[in-house]
């Protein structure tokens, strides 16, 4: 699975199954483990991976198990919230395996202070370490059931938990007041732009398309009306069920802590391929971000409509097919 508990496996640590792994990424070679081993992973392109391979995965689970494996993500809440998950759900071991620059260390030091650590061990760039269950110790790790931004339910580790995202607000302030009937948010998050465009006259469909489970969750609280239709999907690679009038999206683009212009340019040809041949995409990015040349590419008419230092508005129409 990883050099670092390959290692921790060889150093002493055992694993019993039912076994729960919390978080895994492509990067996490799971092939060794037993295709029984439950994998809890809420972004559909990851959920995917695993599935593909044969696991037993799922978005969210309170399935309890024996021991639990916590890959670190980024995000110092949600990292906390994984270990309160994996305390409530393992009766046995609880290994915490993460990169340095993902606050591994930190975690660490913060653990030892509530239960007795086993390990640490050290390498590529990272730490693991374990420790027997503790299922109360951590209770206070949980993610909060209400966690809210700007009047929105969010959630920790979602894109923009803590406030509305000002390319967001960019963007919503330049749409016009008509944008059609059957409109979908690509890569619609915890729900800002749709909660706008639900708004819009004349609109009879919304289709709100996100890939982490946990958004589309809090985007079910923020956008209640009836014309609002959720899709845990890759906006990548989703269909829409109807030709649409118009795209709306602020696409994510990156995976890890790099810059990945290409997910951004694949949301554009998505919207293209999903689009009628009068339809209409408005799109909001970085300024740095070179996605000009897939536009014109992908429509016949593209403009920049909008924009400031950081970001850009573009307006494009007559998807080229």
């Amino acid at each position: 699975m990883s050099p670092r508990l390959d290692l921790a496996l060889q150093s002493g640590l055992v694993l019993s199954q039912p076994l729960t792994i919390i978080g895994p990424t492509p990067a996490n070679d799971l092939s060794s483990l037993s295709r029984n081993t439950q994998v809890v992973q809420p972004f559909k392109p990851f959920h995917d991976h695993f599935a593909d391979q044969g696991f037993v995965v799922t978005p969210q689970s309170q399935d309890q198990c024996q021991d639990a494996i916590v890959i670190l993500p980024r995000a110092k809440a949600l990292a906390r919230s994984h270990v309160q998950q994996a305390c409530t759900r393992a009766c046995g071991v609880i290994v915490v395996d993460g990169a340095k620059t993902d606050g591994v260390d930190s975690l660490l030091k913060e653990i030892r202070k509530r239960t007795d650590v086993e390990g640490p061990i050290s390498k590529a760039h990272g730490k693991i370490f374990w420790f027997r269950g503790a299922p109360n110790a951590f209770d206070d790790w949980a993610a909060p059931q209400t966690q809210m931004a700007d009047g929105y339910q969010t959630a920790p580790g979602v894109f923009s938990a803590d406030g509305v995202d000002p390319a967001s607000t960019l963007l919503v302030n330049t749409l016009p007041d008509k944008i059609g009937a059957r409109v979908a948010d690509l890569g619609a998050g915890w729900g800002f732009l749709s909660a706008s465009l639900i708004q819009k006259t004349g609109l009879r469909h919304l289709h709100l398309v996100e890939a982490d489970h946990i958004a589309l969750t809090c985007a079910q609280t923020n956008v209640t009306d009836e014309r609002a239709l959720f899709h845990w999907a890759d906006a990548v690679k989703w269909n829409a069920p109807e030709a649409l009038d118009t795209v709306v999206m602020n696409p994510p683009f990156h995976t890890s802590r790099s810059a990945e212009p290409e997910l951004g340019q694949g949301f554009i040809k998505s919207a293209a391929r999903n689009l009628a041949k009068h339809g209409d995409l408005w799109m909001v990015a970085n300024r740095h971000l070179p996605y000009e040349a897939t536009l014109t590419e992908s429509f016949a008419r593209v403009e920049e409509v909008s924009g400031d230092a950081r970001f850009k508005v573009f307006h494009a129409s007559r998807p080229r097919r």
